[in-house]
């Protein structure tokens, strides 16, 4: 389920110190982009952030997993966001602290996809 309107809105103004915030629904979800990268997802009005190799375990500690996944072929596939601690949503200094390591995650990511080579279809 996507971010109601109210905790779309919430979200904007606790991350507008990261820059340029939106919001994309995605697969039943609502994609969370500052500056076009994705730090996070939002279903059923949780949020979780992109997490990585270097920020993974803050979040172990945390004790945010299970991260947020989706059920294929019968198969639960994790996805690279966990739930952002619920304590975070009443310290916002501190929400701004997480937001900022997941966006940092997330440039990883895009950097990462960039170096990537393209596959291309082989002609026929």
């Amino acid at each position: 389920m996507v971010a109601s309107d109210s905790f779309a809105d919430f979200l904007r103004e606790q991350l507008a110190p990261l820059g340029h915030v939106s919001m994309r629904r995605m697969f039943g979800k609502t994609g969370v982009f500052c500056n076009g990268l994705m730090l996070g997802m939002v279903t059923d009005d949780t949020l979780y952030f992109r997490v990585d190799d270097l920020n993974r375990a803050t979040f172990e500690e945390a004790g945010s997993a299970p991260p947020l996944h989706y059920v294929k072929k019968g198969r639960s596939i994790d996805l690279s966001f966990w739930r952002a601690p619920d304590r975070l949503f009443d310290e916002p200094d501190e929400f701004v602290a997480w937001a900022r390591a997941a966006l940092a995650a997330a440039r990883r990511v895009a950097a990462v996809r960039e170096r990537a080579p393209t596959k291309r279809k082989p002609r026929r």
